[in-house]
Order: C-alpha cells, then structure tokens, then sequence
C-alpha cells in the first residue's frame, strides 16, 4: 500500500480526516474534547505515519518554576502531600493523552487492517479521553492544572516504531495498557491509604475500564499472528506465545517494563492473557 507520509492529510469528513487532525492540533481544548466526528470513511485510505503529534503551548517539556516542588515519590506517605498525588494525577492524565493520540496514529498508519480493528481503535481513544477529563477534574481540586508540571512523550518516542497492525497492539495494548492493570490497581491502594479515596476510586475505576482495551489488545494479536504462530512454535492453536509476543516488541523494549510489581493477574486473565504467558512475565 502506498506511504502518504506525514504530509498527506487525508480527505475532509472523513474519520481519517478529524484522526489527522486530531494528532496536529496544538489548541489545549481540542486534546481534551474534539470535535464530533465524521461518520464517513476515506474510500481508500494510505498508510500515513504522522512521526510527531502537536503540542499546545500550555504542554512543556521544560519543569515549570511555579509549578512548585513536588516530590516524584509515590509512597503512600508521600502522597498524602495533596500537591504530590495531584503531580502523579498529572503524569497519569498525559499517559491518557498519549494513548489517544496513538490510538489515532495506529488508525492512519495502518488502513490495510479490518475495519472492525480501527474502529475499535476509536471506541478506545474515546476512553482515553473520558480518562483524561476524570483525571483533570480531581487534579483541578487538588490545585493543579494540566501542563503545570513538565510533560514526557515517553510512548511516542518507542510505540510508532511499530511496522504493522501486530506490532502496535503488542507493545501498546498488551505491553504498556497491560503493564497499566498492575500500576493503577497499586496506585489505587495508595491513593486510599493516603486518605484520598476519591482518587482511589478513580484509580480503580481506570483499572476497570482498561480491561477491555487489552482484551482488545490480546484478541487482535492473536487473530493477527495465530497462523504463523501455529505453525512455528508447539503452542495450542489460537493461543498466544510469549516469544512470539516478546519479537513484536521494538527494540530496547524488554518484557520486565510491561508489567508492574504486584501483577494484576486476575485482571489480566480477564482481558485474555494465559496463565502460561503470565508465569512466563511474572519470571522475566
């Protein structure tokens, strides 16, 4: 299929169209709630790899000199400072950013895919987005403000290196969103035992809600690999291996950063991952 590169944009009223738009925007606003969008679907769409999105002025890369000093720690002593869990709020909002904006990027990137996966994709960005508002309301409480603390595009600079539809749900999905289940379950306690429990619960709620997406996540990369993983490996048909799991990460991507200390298991059996597969990364 032909490349349109990032220079492309797509038709307008189209979905590809306001996805497009949605990744350039630089208005704060837009990030947040975008505008609705098209029913219509690019007739025959190109593969456009957008390689960076746009950043509004408020989002800064540089630490902010009044946005105060807060801790990085997250100990539940530590985040019984207000300004401490309202700055891990903050991390947790732009990861939801990032998530929807690769949400996007994987619906461009990869038009061959069926239908039935992209739009899957959108009905994802569209929990991220919900996420993202939740997160920003408690954060507003707690006395600050989205893009008052420095801000880290960590999964842009590793997740578009994905070259096909597999690779993307393996590292974004079952990687990062899974390793996701285990970190919000354990700041779910924290948030709690830090006297807040209002962001316990909005914490947990998250966690909920993300079961999905990596069910999501495990049902494409086995429907996408089963064949030839079938074929290679003695694994039982349909079932998902973990090398074959571990070759669709890019490189220096490992395992051990997908997964957080306690695993989530009975979460991540619910969205699909095998107990054989889960031994094998609780042992990474």
């Amino acid at each position: 299929m032909a490349n349109g590169g990032d220079g492309a944009p797509p038709p307008g009223g189209t979905v590809e169209a306001w996805a497009w738009s949605y990744l350039h925007t630089t208005r704060l606003e837009e990030k947040l709630t975008p505008p609705p969008r098209p029913r219509d679907w690019e007739p025959a769409p190109i593969a456009r790899r957008v390689t960076a999105p746009g950043r509004p002025r408020e989002l800064s890369t540089e630490a902010r000199p009044n946005a105060g000093g807060a801790s990085t720690s997250s100990t539940s002593g530590a985040l019984r400072d207000p300004m401490r869990r309202a700055s891990m709020l903050h991390t947790f909002l732009h990861h939801e950013l990032q998530a929807a904006e690769l949400m996007a990027w994987a619906l461009l990137a990869f038009p061959e895919a069926p239908l039935a996966f992209r739009r899957g994709l959108l009905g994802i960005l569209d929990d991220e987005l919900r996420h993202m508002r939740m997160y920003g309301e408690h954060m507003a409480k707690l006395g600050l403000a989205y893009g008052d603390r420095a801000i880290n595009d960590w999964f842009w600079e590793r997740v578009p290196q994905a070259t096909s539809a597999a690779h993307f749900v393996a590292s974004m999905g079952m990687g990062f969103e899974g390793g996701n289940l285990d970190h919000a379950a354990r700041f779910a306690d924290r948030f709690r035992a830090a006297g807040d429990h209002v962001g316990g619960d909005l914490q947990a709620k998250v966690a909920g809600e993300e079961v999905p997406h990596v069910a999501f996540a495990t049902h494409w990369f086995r429907r996408m690999t089963s064949e030839a993983t079938d074929a290679r490996t003695e694994a039982t048909p349909g079932e998902i291996d973990f090398d074959v799991w571990r070759a669709h990460l890019p490189q220096p991507l490992s395992p051990m950063i997908m997964r957080g200390r306690p695993m989530n298991t009975e979460a991540r059996l619910r969205a699909g991952f095998p107990e054989a597969f889960l031994a094998q990364l609780a042992k990474w």
